[in-house]
C-alpha cells in the first residue's frame, strides 16, 4: 500500500522569538502557527501528521493532543536528525513523504499536493519547493542542470559570487519517495563544521544518484517566521488572504488592511465592516449588518441587519434587527432576540433579553430574564451576587422599570408592572402593579440660604 504522509519540524528553539513560548505557537490571525501547518499537511495528505518536538514539546504536544503523531529530538543536531526521529513512522512503508517546517503559516495545502503530485508523476527520487524571494540574501541557492533538474543545494557561506547571483532558493520543504529519504537518512553524516546533519546532504545525495525536481511558488508561502518582525509580516498577508476571501463573497469592507477577521467566521452578503473591527473565533454575522470601529464580536452570532457601534460581543447570540452601543459590553451566555436596542454603556452577563425590549444607556443586567417590549430605564443595576452565590431576577412582558432602580435578586417583576424611579425591589412585583420604594423627601425652607450666610456653603454665581 503506498502513504503519503507529512513530517513537520518543530522541535527548535526559536530563539530569535525572545519568548518563553515555543515559537510554533505564537498565533498568525488567531490561530497558532502549527495549527495552520498541521492543518495544510493533513488536507494535502489524508494524514494525521508526524509532529518532531523538542524544545518546549509539552505545551505543544498537549495544544495538538491527537491531531498529530509525534517523534521526539532532545538534541537538536539539525533538520537531517529531526526527519531522523520520525523514522519509526517512516520504516516499512512505500510511497511518499512531505517534510516542511512548524513555522511556515503561509503555505497552503494545495501546493503540498503539488509537491507531491509532481515527485510521484515524474517518478522523482525528490522534489524540493523553491521560491524567487525579492532578496535571497541567506537563503541555500538552487542549482538546476540544462534539464531543469535540482543538481544540489548551496548555503550562502559556501556559494561563490555566480551562486549568490542566482534568485531561486530552497524554502526547507521536501517530498520524498520514502524509499529513497531512508537510505539517504543511514548515510548522513555530521562531519561537518556545526557538528549537524543536514537534509540538504540527502537531496545531493539523491541528484548523484537519481532525479531530484524543483517546484517553484510564489515567496510568500514559503516565509518562515523566526522573529516577531516576521510574525507580524505573515499576519499582514494573512489578513490580506482572508480579506480577499469575504470581499469577494460579498461583505463589504471600508479599509480592508485594517478589517481583523479569523479563519473560520461566517459573514452575509452586504454586510459593512468599518476598519478597526475585530471578528473572532467561530463567530457568524448575517447579511445588511453594520459593523462599525473598535467593535469587537469573539465567538458569537448575530443576525440580519444588526447595527453595532465600538461595543464587545462575546459567546453571546444575538437576534436580527438589533441595535448595540456605542461602549456596550455583551458577557458569554447573553441571548439577545429580534428588534433588541441596546444603548450606550450597557453591560449585560449571563441574560435573555426578550423581543423588542428597550436598555438605552447606564445599565447592568447580569443572570436574568428579561421578557419582550419592556424598557430599562438609566442606571438599572441586576444585583445578582450577594458576595458568595448569583442569584437570578425574572422579568415579564411589557415592564416599564424606571431611572436609578435596583432589582435585588432573587426577585420577580411580573408582566406589564411598572417600576418607579429609584425603587429598590426585593422579592416579587405583581404582573399589573406599580412598586414604589423611594424614601421620604424632606424639604427645610430657607435652609441653603442660612448656610451660606453663615459661610458654610460657597455662594451661588
Amino acid at each position: 500500500m503506498e502513504h503519503m504522509m507529512a513530517i513537520v519540524m518543530a522541535a527548535g528553539h526559536g530563539k530569535r522569538m525572545k519568548s518563553n513560548r515555543p515559537k510554533v505557537l505564537h498565533t498568525v490571525c488567531g490561530k497558532p502557527m502549527i495549527d495552520r501547518v498541521v492543518a495544510a499537511a493533513q488536507d494535502a495528505t489524508g494524514n494525521k501528521p508526524v509532529v518532531v518536538v523538542g524544545v518546549g514539546r509539552e505545551a505543544i504536544m498537549e495544544h495538538l493532543g491527537d491531531r498529530a503523531d509525534f517523534a521526539v529530538q532532545a538534541e537538536q543536531k539539525g533538520t537531517g536528525h529531526a526527519v531522523m526521529m520520525a523514522e519509526p513512522y517512516l520504516s516499512g512503508k512505500s510511497g511518499y513523504a512531505v517534510v516542511l517546517a512548524g513555522d511556515m503559516p503561509l503555505l497552503m495545502a494545495d501546493t503540498l499536493r503539488q509537491l507531491y503530485a509532481m515527485c510521484k508523476e515524474e517518478r522523482l527520487d525528490a522534489v524540493v519547493l523553491t521560491s524567487e524571494p525579492d532578496d535571497p540574501t541567506g537563503y541555500g541557492r538552487v542549482i538546476r542542470d540544462t534539464t531543469g533538474s535540482i543538481l544540489r543545494i548551496v548555503e550562502e557561506k559556501d556559494a561563490n559570487q555566480e551562486e549568490k547571483a542566482i534568485r531561486e532558493v530552497n524554502s526547507s520543504v521536501y517530498c520524498f519517495r520514502i524509499e529513497s529519504l531512508l537510505r539517504c537518512l543511514g548515510q548522513l553524516s555530521c562531519d561537518n563544521a556545526q557538528g549537524e546533519y543536514y537534509l540538504t546532504d540527502c537531496i545531493a545525495m539523491l541528484a548523484a544518484t537519481g532525479r531530484v525536481g524543483g517546484l517553484l511558488v510564489d515567496a510568500q508561502q514559503c516565509s518562515g517566521v523566526n522573529d516577531k518582525a516576521q510574525l507580524a509580516a505573515a499576519e499582514a498577508i494573512m489578513r490580506r488572504r482572508i480579506n480577499h476571501g469575504y470581499l469577494v463573497g460579498g461583505v463589504i469592507m471600508m479599509d480592508p488592511d485594517h478589517t481583523y477577521i479569523e479563519d473560520g467566521a461566517v459573514i452575509g452578503q452586504d454586510t459593512i465592516l468599518y476598519p478597526g473591527c475585530h471578528i473572532r473565533g467561530k463567530s457568524a454575522i448575517g447579511a445588511d449588518c453594520v459593523i462599525e470601529s473598535g467593535t469587537v464580536i469573539d465567538g458569537s452570532t448575530v443576525g440580519d441587519r444588526c447595527h453595532i457601534r465600538d461595543s464587545v460581543i462575546m459567546d453571546s447570540t444575538v437576534g436580527n434587527d438589533v441595535t448595540i452601543g456605542p461602549f456596550a459590553y455583551l458577557r458569554p451566555a447573553t441571548v439577545v432576540e429580534d428588534g433588541v436596542h441596546i444603548g450606550d454603556f450597557v453591560e449585560i452577563k449571563k441574560a435573555r433579553i426578550g423581543e423588542g425590549t428597550k436598555l438605552p444607556h447606564l445599565t447592568y443586567v447580569g443572570d436574568a430574564d428579561v421578557g419582550a417590549h419592556c424598557n430599562i430605564a438609566c442606571g438599572t443595576i441586576f444585583a445578582n451576587y450577594d458576595g458568595l452565590k448569583k442569584y437570578q431576577t425574572t422579568v415579564g412582558d411589557g415592564v416599564f422599570i424606571g431611572c436609578n432602580v435596583n432589582l435585588v435578586a432573587p426577585c420577580t417583576v411580573g408582566d406589564g408592572a411598572y417600576v418607579a424611579a429609584g425603587t429598590t425591589v426585593v422579592g416579587e412585583v405583581p404582573a399589573g402593579a406599580l412598586s414604589v420604594g423611594r424614601s421620604q423627601q424632606y424639604i427645610k425652607e430657607d435652609w441653603a440660604d442660612e448656610k451660606r450666610k453663615k459661610g458654610a456653603l460657597r455662594e451661588v454665581y
